[in-house]
């Protein structure tokens, strides 16, 4: 599996567009950052078929510390969430709980002869 940085997809984004190299990258930019500014001011974003961006509560909890088995306390915070979307989805091959690919319960396959 290979690593795509940015410069990589700004470059590619680029030949692609016709536009130069810098005001690529600015745009990219300008995209990314307004991501960050609204999930900053706890809004949902939602790129259809390719998927959502939202912001969850997790909640407090009890952890153990592995090298002293001390319970430490974890205070509640808030993280990012990405859900997949639809063509997302099928490009990647990312299977639904219950989708085609989906081994059924009982294992057994769900064709009948």
């Amino acid at each position: 599996m290979a690593t795509i940085t940015k410069k990589e997809l700004v470059n590619r984004i680029a030949d692609k567009s016709g536009q130069t190299k810098v005001v690529t990258k600015d745009v990219i930019q300008m995209f990314l950052d307004e991501i960050i500014n609204e999930l900053g001011k706890g809004n949902r974003l939602e790129f259809r078929e390719f998927g959502v961006f939202e912001i969850k509560e997790r909640a407090a909890r009890k952890a153990q510390n592995p090298r002293t088995l001390e319970k430490v306390s974890v205070p509640a915070k808030k993280v990012v969430k990405f859900k997949v979307g639809r063509l997302m989805k099928e490009l990647v091959g990312i299977a639904a709980p219950g989708g085609p690919s989906a081994p059924s319960p009982s294992g057994a396959s769900s064709e009948e002869e």
